[in-house]
């Protein structure tokens, strides 16, 4: 549907049409300031009377088309429902030293921790429609990458742009949970809920991991550790093949405190079918309630008719100019030609006479 947000524009539409038909002023005098024209030969007497004077047909259509233009056309497209219930959650992600460790299996091949988290964490994210989503990345330190959005793609870019060692190789558990925390806090109605996600124990940051968790008790936020890596590796070297275990720095019991503490729940994630469990269960998580919301697309349809006015313009003035060129030219190839024919004659005659 075509709507139009400045309607009250129309009315300047008959504006011209009074003006060309109020009578001519009677003026004998002559003009005491001549005012240069704007395209030259336009006052030549070359001109035919039909070409005097612009056609009113083609002011009034450039005129309404410039009206059309001023009051800004829209196309206002169908309602759109915006979901009215979703989740609001905050995922920390491990960059360490440690996540770049080849232990994970996943469709087949085995790639490291990092590698592994961005093609299983970009699928969760991908399901999450009409849930706010942020994003921290905690190593030494931790920062938030992007704040609370709507906007999956950008969190799912933001995640795949992360490399190792982007915030350091050690783990700051502590400030990672602290941050989130600190973010819940601006916004008075929120499920609270923090999806940690890393493969050590806490090695660096200004607070631990118990002074974070009274925090996220005292906030009422919600805490689903997950806990990456490999039971079992096979290592190659000189003296033949064994069998250790590359997760063994993991802190699983500080993991599962912050999680049930909180009311959450603590995973191991070894392959992609264990997180499938963390889908079904962030599934069952009370939504926040939001009013009811319909948007409609509007797109700007005022440049068609302004492109319409100009082109027309451009062409009549095209028009108006081209017989001038067209006609000077002709008037000096026939002067030149009429003299070329006199000298031919005098030639001639001189031969003669000769």
């Amino acid at each position: 549907m075509i709507e139009f947000a400045l309607p009250w524009v129309f009315v300047a539409l008959p504006l011209p049409f009074l003006v060309y038909w109020l009578p001519a002023k009677a003026n004998t005098e002559a003009a005491p300031l001549k005012m240069p024209t704007l395209i030259q030969g336009m006052n030549s007497n070359e001109r035919g009377n039909n070409r005097k004077k612009t056609p009113l047909s083609l002011l009034a259509s450039v005129w309404l088309l410039l009206v059309i233009a001023a009051s800004q056309p829209q196309w206002l497209g169908e309602a759109v429902n915006i979901p009215t219930q979703g989740r609001e959650m905050m995922v920390a992600v491990d960059l360490s030293g440690s996540m770049q460790v080849e232990d994970m299996s996943l469709n087949g091949s085995t790639v490291n921790r990092l590698d592994m988290l961005k093609v299983l964490l970009g699928e969760f994210i991908e399901r999450r429609v009409g849930d706010r989503l942020g994003l921290i990345l905690f190593g030494d330190d931790a920062y938030m990458q992007t704040p609370m959005t709507f906007d999956r793609k950008t969190v799912q870019q933001m995640l795949d742009e992360t490399v190792l060692g982007l915030v350091g190789k050690q783990t700051a558990i502590g400030d990672a949970i602290a941050l989130a925390v600190k973010r819940f806090d601006e916004k008075e109605e929120s499920n609270r809920v923090l999806l940690l996600l890393t493969d050590g124990q806490n090695t660096a940051g200004k607070i631990t991991p118990d002074q974070a968790l009274e925090l996220a008790v005292a906030k009422k936020v919600t805490i689903y550790s997950v806990g990456i890596g490999a039971d079992v590796m096979i290592q190659r070297s000189l003296f033949g093949k064994r069998r250790v275990n590359p997760s063994s720095e993991l802190d699983e019991d500080t993991l599962t405190q912050l999680a049930e503490q909180t009311g959450g729940k603590y995973f191991r994630a070894r392959s992609s079918e264990d997180m499938s469990e963390i889908y079904n269960l962030l599934d069952q998580l009370e939504p926040v309630e939001q009013e009811q919301q319909q948007m409609r697309p509007l797109t700007a349809l005022f440049f068609y008719p302004l492109a319409i006015a100009l082109v027309m313009t451009f062409l009549y003035i095209l028009l108006l100019n081209a017989p001038s060129s067209f006609f000077s030219h002709s008037k000096f190839s026939r002067k030149k030609f009429s003299n070329k024919n006199k000298q031919t004659s005098a030639s001639l005659v001189g031969g003669k006479h000769g």
